[in-house]
C-alpha cells in the first residue's frame, strides 16, 4: 500500500505564518498528494497567501466557524486516502510524511500514526520536545529503547496516551475513511477539540505507530487564550471533556481509564486557575466531582489543597 496524503491546513487570520507552513509541506521528502488550505473567514490576506501558491495549493473559503469545522471541511474535500493536519502557525519537519508513509507501506495493521515534535517560542527558540515532557511519551521511549519507531498497543500504553498524550494534531496520520466514520472533529468547542477526536480515534484503534523523532514544530504563543484568561480556558476544557466522558461508556476499558484520568487533571487545573484568581470556594467545587468519581486519599488531598488555597 502506497499512501496518498492530503494535508489539511485550517487558517484564520494567518497571513503572517501560512506561507511557512505551506512551504514545509511542499519541501517534504515524501510529496503530499495535495495541500488543502481552509480559510476560516479571515479578514487579513490569508486567502491571498494561499492563492499565491497557484495549483500547488487547493484553497477552500468559508465563513468563520472554528477550527473543527475547517478541518472537517478539508477532510470532506480531500481526495487522498490518508489525512494529515497542520495548523497555519506550525510547520512540518522535512521527513514527517515519509516516516509515516514508509511504515504504512510496511505494516497495513496500523490504525493510525503519531510521533514526537518540538515546542518552540515565537522567536524560534527550542523549548523542549513532547515525548520527553509527557509520561506517555517517556513510556514509549523506554519501550523503543533507542529505536526510531515503536508500536503503541498495550492497554496501559493506550490509557496513558489518552490521559496525557504526547502526539498533537500535526503529528497525526490516519485513513480518511476512519476520519469520516468517526464524524471528524467535534464542533461547538473552543478548547480540547483535538483531544476529543483523538480519544474517539484511540477507542477504535488497536495498533498505533509512534515515530520517536521530531515530526514538526508546535509554536507556543505568549498571548494564547489559555494565558489570557486561564479560568475561561480551563472551564471550556472541562466542558469538552465532559462531553467526551458522556461517550466513554462505549469505549474500551483502557480508553475509559484514560478519559477519567484526563478529566481529573482538567478539574484540578480549573481548580488551580480559580484559586489563583482568589475564588477558593469555586476551586473546591471544581474538584469535588473528582472525589465522587474517584474516592480515595489522592482525590481528598486535592480538595484539601483547594481549601488551603
Amino acid at each position: 500500500m502506497t499512501p496518498r496524503f492530503s494535508v489539511i491546513i485550517p487558517a484564520f487570520n494567518a497571513a503572517a505564518t501560512l506561507a511557512r507552513a505551506i512551504e514545509s509541506v511542499r519541501a517534504q521528502s515524501w510529496p503530499a498528494h495535495e495541500i488543502i488550505v481552509v480559510d476560516d473567514g479571515s479578514s487579513d490576506a490569508t486567502a491571498q497567501v494561499a492563492a499565491g501558491f497557484g495549483d500547488a495549493v487547493r484553497l477552500i473559503r468559508q465563513p468563520n466557524r472554528g477550527v473543527s469545522v475547517a478541518r472537517n471541511a478539508g477532510a470532506a474535500a480531500a481526495s487522498g486516502d490518508w489525512l494529515a493536519f497542520l495548523d497555519a502557525d506550525d510547520w512540518y519537519a522535512p521527513d514527517r510524511l515519509r516516516l509515516h508513509a514508509e511504515w504504512i507501506a510496511e505494516d497495513p495493521a496500523l490504525d493510525c500514526l503519531t510521533g514526537d515534535y518540538e515546542y518552540r517560542d515565537e522567536a524560534g527558540a527550542l523549548l523542549g520536545t513532547s515525548m520527553a515532557q509527557h509520561a506517555s511519551g517517556r513510556m514509549m521511549l523506554g519501550k523503543a529503547a533507542g529505536a526510531a519507531r515503536v508500536a503503541m498497543e498495550a492497554p496501559a500504553e493506550i490509557a496513558a496516551f489518552v490521559a496525557d498524550h504526547f502526539g498533537d494534531t500535526h503529528t497525526l496520520s490516519l485513513p480518511r475513511a476512519r476520519f469520516i466514520e468517526l464524524g471528524g472533529y467535534p464542533t461547538g468547542f473552543k478548547v480540547c477539540e483535538d483531544v476529543h477526536f483523538l480519544t474517539r480515534l484511540m477507542a477504535k484503534s488497536r495498533r498505533v505507530g509512534v515515530v520517536c523523532q521530531s515530526l514538526g514544530v508546535y509554536v507556543i504563543h505568549g498571548g494564547s487564550a489559555t494565558r489570557r484568561d486561564p479560568v475561561a480556558a480551563q472551564r471550556e476544557n472541562v466542558r469538552t471533556l465532559a462531553d467526551l466522558a458522556r461517550l466513554a461508556d462505549n469505549f474500551p476499558a483502557a480508553v475509559r481509564q484514560g478519559v477519567a484520568a484526563r478529566m481529573a487533571s482538567a478539574r484540578y487545573n480549573l481548580g488551580c486557575a480559580l484559586s489563583r484568581n482568589g475564588q477558593r470556594l469555586a476551586a473546591v467545587n471544581a474538584v469535588l466531582p473528582t472525589l465522587a468519581a474517584r474516592p480515595g486519599w489522592q482525590s481528598l488531598r486535592t480538595v484539601l489543597s483547594m481549601l488551603k488555597g
